[in-house]
């Protein structure tokens, strides 16, 4: 004779939810790894960027981006000059790779803090809620910018991407 089985308690199933979920990485931690592995496939000899354009809900990846070249030009900076490589950003590549309405809610997962150009760009593509960034870049005049558009910019801290 079989014995039947006890169906868990809910503390036993909290126990281990809270378990499972102390390893189960979040959602912005997934997409900045990605934008970080985006990033390495740049062509840019100074900084590695990659940016990842998720949906509100993290549902759905609506574009990424790198920093390089146009398409079709040589896979290299086009001068040594830094901060005008002419190289273009993962930010603008992401925006113009994004087709996604201005309404669509957005999240954007950038492995370096924007530049106050491209902060510009995302304010612009519209829908644009949050950023995440993983890493400083040489100066922080977009927080203002985006934080003064509406937008929260979070620092992920790379340790947890």
């Amino acid at each position: 004779m079989s014995k039947a089985r006890r169906p868990k308690t809910l503390s036993a199933k909290r126990r281990r939810e809270s378990r499972h979920s102390s390893t189960r990485p979040s959602f912005p931690e997934i997409y900045m790894k990605m934008a970080f592995l985006l990033a390495r496939r740049s062509t840019c000899k100074r900084l590695q960027v990659g940016t990842v354009i998720a949906s509100a809900d993290f549902r759905r990846i609506l574009a990424v981006g790198y920093n390089g070249n146009a398409t079709g030009l040589p896979n290299t900076c086009d001068r040594d000059v830094e901060g005008n490589c002419g190289c273009l950003h993962s930010e603008e590549n992401a925006v113009i790779n994004c087709a996604e309405p201005r309404e669509t809610k957005k999240i954007v997962l950038v492995t370096h803090l924007p530049c106050v150009m491209c902060a510009k760009r995302l304010i612009n593509l519209g829908g644009v809620t949050r950023i995440y960034y993983a890493r400083e870049y040489r100066n922080a005049e977009s927080i203002a910018i985006l934080e003064g558009s509406g937008i929260e910019v979070v620092q992920l801290p790379e340790s947890e991407s």
